[in-house]
């Protein structure tokens, strides 16, 4: 689990590593392709390399249906919270990290359990680290997952929500500044405005038995729409602000908690 691999990570770091790679030992992963995981790293074109396996859809087509929908859900979910829109395939355990990176991460707040590869790309997008998704087909047999789909459902969510609002603190609001930090704002009024508006009138046209007028439709829905046009900005300008310096290209950092 995750408290294994910073214990790793941690070593790693002590004895001077340029580089540390993790694979799963459930072998499900060619360690052969560990050459390809530190190429891009070698070639300072990402701090941070990780499997895909949603590349090659005659081998997705092996992956059981249900870690198919899982991983693809999951994906989405991570795109969202860490900023990272370019990669799926969040949780795979093939990695390979450059020491810079590595040292920018505060790995004793990174989850010691299931949650961790999540829990990286959050950290490693507050550091502005470069992720490059290298395709990988992956081997399934008789083994049995160890993501326990209850843990997910009830456990996830929250650790995904409370991730996503720290990103848009630190990354808006205390490292930036900019348009899409007024734009959070404004949406963020205006969708509020409407809906308790919206819910004000519907409670008076219940009692009343009065049917809104169109006017008052409008006055409560045209706060809505712009405030969601406002989010589709803010989604457009988080999108074009993924990281693609590396890390690795700078002097090695101090590290940061």
């Amino acid at each position: 689990m995750g408290g294994a691999v910073k214990t790793g990570f941690q070593i790693a770091l002590q004895e001077g590593a340029e580089i540390a790679v993790k694979l799963d030992g459930d072998g499900q992963m060619n360690p052969r392709l560990i050459p390809y995981f530190i190429k891009p790293i070698l070639d300072k074109k990402a701090d941070y390399v990780k499997g895909n396996r949603f590349y090659n859809l005659d081998a997705l087509n092996i992956m059981p249906s249900l870690r198919v929908f899982g991983n693809s859900v999951l994906s989405l979910i991570n795109k969202i919270v860490t900023g990272y829109w370019n990669i799926m395939d969040p949780t795979n355990g093939f990695i390979a990290i450059h020491k810079n990176a590595l040292q920018l991460l505060p790995l004793d707040k990174i989850s010691n359990k299931y949650f961790f590869e999540s829990d990286m790309l959050f950290r490693l997008r507050i550091a502005n680290a470069v992720i490059y998704d290298l395709p990988i087909n992956a081997k399934y047999g008789n083994e049995q997952s160890n993501l326990n789909i209850k843990n997910v459902l009830f456990n996830f969510p929250f650790k995904y929500i409370l991730r996503f609002i720290k990103r848009i603190i630190y990354m808006y609001y205390l490292y930036d500044f900019n348009l899409a930090s007024i734009s959070i704002i404004f949406a963020l009024i205006f969708i509020l405005f409407g809906t308790i508006l919206g819910i004000i009138k519907w409670i008076a046209s219940i009692k009343t038995g009065i049917f809104a007028s169109c006017g008052t439709v409008m006055l409560t829905a045209l706060p809505i729409i712009l405030g969601f046009q406002l989010i589709i900005f803010v989604i457009n300008f988080d999108i074009q602000n993924i990281p693609n310096k590396p890390l690795c290209t700078l002097e090695p950092p101090h590290n940061i908690t």
